[in-house]
């Protein structure tokens, strides 16, 4: 591969796990962006990870302790990383950038946070292996992948990816490292403190390029303008909510109070429960 964005065609459209895991290759130019990419209806999938309808209830974190119940939240977890794989991979070909080191960096910094997201689908994958099952043995939905159209910009993708799913996994990755921790299930727990510690970024990637374009508007104010109907922000929150998570990840003040304050009318979004095809 000559280039990123020729690496991330292979990331969005190749089929099996090991596509989805290929590395970047060291020292590329960004490539030259064509206008007339459209993203397409689903990425690359080979049968056995494709999407289902089928809906799984995702188990009960009193559960995770035994074999089945931590092979299906792994298997979730993992979907969600190859998912993401997909969605920057397509971000990367989709939106224009002008040439020179500040029109790519936010493109470059997209490349890194798919490093990360790799490194955290090997984690869940291998440490489902050692459960007992297999990437692909339980349905995989596309909740994430269908946000895709409504994503016309940069703008909104950043705050529908980094300021929404990837900070309410800020709240999910300490909430089930707990659980796992509390269950005896160490090795599963530090996967998610590593997925924890590599998210900040990724948050703090979306916050620090919507405020660049952002002009002289409030960041909030900003981010619900790029937020797609019918995504509320009341999904940028999981389970345990805590706003400190979003300090570390260096959003201003205002932002978190706004976020704390939000009251959706949407049920689905209370997190009273959870299940693997609403998890955001």
């Amino acid at each position: 591969m000559r280039s990123i964005l020729e690496w991330a065609h292979h990331l969005l459209s190749a089929p099996t796990l090991v596509d989805k895991l290929t590395p970047c290759p060291p020292q590329v130019p960004l490539g030259t962006w064509i206008a007339d990419f459209t993203v397409p209806a689903t990425p690359g999938r080979e049968t056995r990870l494709a999407f289902s309808d089928r809906q799984t209830k995702f188990p009960k974190a009193v559960s995770l302790g035994q074999a089945g119940p931590r092979a299906q939240a792994l298997h979730s977890f993992a979907n969600h990383e190859m998912l993401a794989i997909e969605m920057m991979a397509a971000a990367l070909l989709a939106y224009p950038h002008v040439e020179g080191e500040e029109g790519e960096r936010w493109k470059r910094g997209l490349v890194s946070a798919i490093r990360d997201e790799q490194k955290h689908l090997a984690l869940y994958v291998r440490r489902l292996r050692e459960s007992g099952a297999d990437f692909g043995d339980f349905p995989l939905n596309d909740f994430f992948w269908r946000q895709m159209p409504g994503l016309k910009t940069a703008a909104s993708f950043f705050a529908t990816m980094s300021l929404t799913f990837e900070s309410a996994n800020l709240d999910f990755a300490l909430y089930y490292r707990d659980a796992f921790r509390a269950v005896g299930d160490d090795a599963t727990a530090d996967i998610l403190q590593v997925v924890y510690d590599d998210e900040l970024s990724h948050v703090a990637l979306g916050a620090t390029w919507l405020g660049r374009w952002r002009g002289d508007r409030a960041l909030w104010d900003y981010y619900m303008s790029c937020l797609p109907f019918p995504l509320t922000p009341a999904r940028a929150r999981g389970i345990g909510y805590r706003p400190e998570c979003r300090r570390a990840a260096q959003l201003p003040e205002d932002w978190i109070e706004a976020l704390t304050s939000y009251v959706d009318p949407f049920p689905v979004t209370q997190r009273r429960g959870i299940n693997a095809t609403d998890q955001g």
